[in-house]
């Protein structure tokens, strides 16, 4: 079996080492020598733009947050269902992500970041939130591992209380806000529905159709 080979390394402000590397046409990055994201698992991350913007699809000229660009699948999910005058934050931490996107990556999700709805931050997602009011139709978070954070608990700040009170704040109402995670974690669904969210939760497969791990992903509308 051939090695896999490194494309490119960076450091995280926090001091992750974050690597790209590739074997064949298979792609992993790498957070501190372990999987973050395999290009071959990204059904659930679609699953999360198909399931978050059900509303913003039909509203004129919606505004979509994505914090976390990963492998631009969820970008590219949310470009294809969103209309022609949408407008699409992207929020990424990582500078070295977004070049590498825009580099190796770009043709594994269509290269997404060549829409001219997209907008790149290249900055803290939960910046980005705290400083928007009333903005977001919908929020798509693929931060870390979700509410058990992975890399580093820095990211915890998105879903305690303030967190989702900002969260709250920078949806238009009916806006929804979708968290993508590894497992389920009911006291956080709760901890949505006392932010004054409607809380669902869903259990998309890593490759959909064709199987792999369940994920959880965390519906909540603001009501």
């Amino acid at each position: 079996m051939k090695p896999f080979e490194l494309l490119g390394r960076a450091l995280a402000f926090d001091g992750t080492e974050m690597k790209l590397t590739r074997r064949g046409d298979e792609y992993l990055i790498l957070a501190d020598g372990a999987v973050l994201m395999n290009s071959r698992m990204h059904g659930s991350e679609e699953a999360l733009a198909t399931s978050a913007l059900q509303r913003a699809r039909t509203t004129r000229q919606p505004c979509v947050l994505i914090g976390g660009l990963g492998m631009g699948f969820t970008l590219r999910a949310t470009l294809d269902l969103l209309s022609d005058d949408a407008t699409v934050v992207v929020a990424e931490l990582v500078p070295a992500v977004v070049e590498w996107n825009r580099g190796p990556l770009g043709p594994l999700a269509g290269n997404p970041l060549n829409d001219g709805r997209v907008q790149v931050d290249v900055r803290d997602v939960g910046a980005v939130i705290a400083s928007s009011h009333d903005r977001f139709d919908a929020m798509l978070l693929d931060v870390d591992n979700g509410p058990a954070a992975f890399t580093t608990s820095y990211n915890n700040g998105l879903y305690d209380k303030d967190g989702l009170a900002a969260a709250y704040a920078a949806l238009k109402p009916g806006g929804v806000l979708a968290i993508w995670a590894t497992i389920e974690d009911r006291k956080f669904a709760q901890r949505l529905h006392d932010a004054s969210f409607e809380p669902n939760v869903l259990h998309p497969r890593a490759r959909l159709k064709c199987g792999g791990s369940h994920h959880t992903i965390f519906l909540a509308r603001k009501s």
